[in-house]
């Protein structure tokens, strides 16, 4: 006989809802299990796995994880963002367009959708005009997989439930091919490698990634494009350019791996150590150049997919902005 969920929910205070849960006999995948008993989607509750939200018997599960029964469950819901979507225009690269997706080269300047501390003014806005808001998440209709601000490149926008359906599947099951282009500190040894380490919130900075043992498995195949040399104080220091393969598609993947191989990302303040800038580290025009630089030189140079509608193999490349090409220039790569 199954046991029925012992559910309590509390308002902890305006900025989300508590929900405490035990697990009855054969409950089964937790995200399955949570999407019926919470009334909301799959995907939702996905998403709440994905940020830690969810703990069984006080830890964070993949949603995968299977439930027995007589687990304590609590899940923690934030608040829709305090907005309304509405369109604000911008001047974008849209590399194509039909009535099932939209491909654009995003600027390093542009948040993809809204959310906490981010309102508005993001890449939902600016397309919402060509977008049906039915479309996937209420709060980033046609979003199917993001970059983070800085993080410039090939994206695809979903423009109807068919789309949406269909390259989410090919983002899970892993045949979106997803190449990127990253310019980090340091001489990298070898030419090419994999780095396959899971990835979970830092336990310290919620707002960083780390690798964790146990968390989300998270894998980057990676090649070495080229490698440049400069003039630093008293001696001298190394670049290395990096192609990133994609194998998962984890929160901060690129930057966090190639910052465990010891190779942080030029412009990446996030991850960057504070040996890596030291004074005076550089010389002439590259410590010019660099300065100038807000963000993590990571470029999503290439994006393939199957199209949703006709099953026509995509593909699209960009080269990187502006700022990016100019340090590259600068270091003679």
């Amino acid at each position: 006989m199954l046991l029925r969920a012992i559910w309590r929910s509390t308002s902890n205070s305006v900025a989300e809802t508590v929900h405490t849960l035990t697990a009855p006999d054969g409950a089964g995948r937790v995200d399955r299990w949570l999407a019926t008993e919470l009334k909301v989607s799959r995907g939702r509750v996905q998403s709440l796995l994905e940020d830690g939200l969810v703990l069984v018997n006080g830890m964070p599960v993949k949603p995968k994880r299977k439930l027995h029964g007589g687990e304590a469950v609590e899940v923690r819901i934030p608040p829709p963002p305090d907005t309304t979507l509405i369109h604000q225009p911008r001047d974008l690269e849209i590399l194509h367009e039909d009535a099932h997706v939209i491909v654009l080269n995003k600027p390093a300047d542009l948040v993809v959708h809204p959310g906490k501390g981010n309102p508005d003014h993001t890449l939902v806005n600016v397309l919402l005009d060509r977008l049906d808001t039915a479309v996937g998440h209420p709060e980033r209709p046609g979003i199917v997989h993001r970059l983070d601000k800085g993080t410039s490149g090939v994206m695809v926008v979903a423009r109807t439930q068919l789309a949406y359906d269909s390259l989410t599947a090919q983002f899970a099951a892993h045949t979106v091919d997803r190449r990127y282009r990253a310019l980090c500190w340091g001489y990298a040894k070898a030419n090419e490698g994999t780095v396959d380490a899971d990835l979970a919130r830092h336990p310290k900075d919620r707002k960083r990634f780390a690798v964790v043992p146990g968390g989300k498995r998270a894998v980057t195949h990676w090649s070495i494009v080229s490698r440049a040399k400069f003039k630093v104080t008293g001696g001298e220091g190394w670049a290395s350019w990096f192609q990133c393969r994609l194998e998962t598609g984890r929160t901060h993947q690129v930057r966090v791996h190639l910052s465990h191989l010891g190779h942080p990302l030029l412009g990446d303040s996030m991850y960057n150590k504070p040996a890596y800038k030291p004074k005076n580290y550089l010389q002439g025009a590259l410590d010019e150049v660099v300065a100038d630089v807000d963000h993590q030189l990571l470029h999503a140079l290439v994006l393939g997919f199957e199209h949703p509608a006709t099953g026509e193999m995509m593909h699209f490349e960009c080269p990187p902005p502006s700022d990016y090409l100019k340090v590259l220039a600068t270091l003679g790569l």
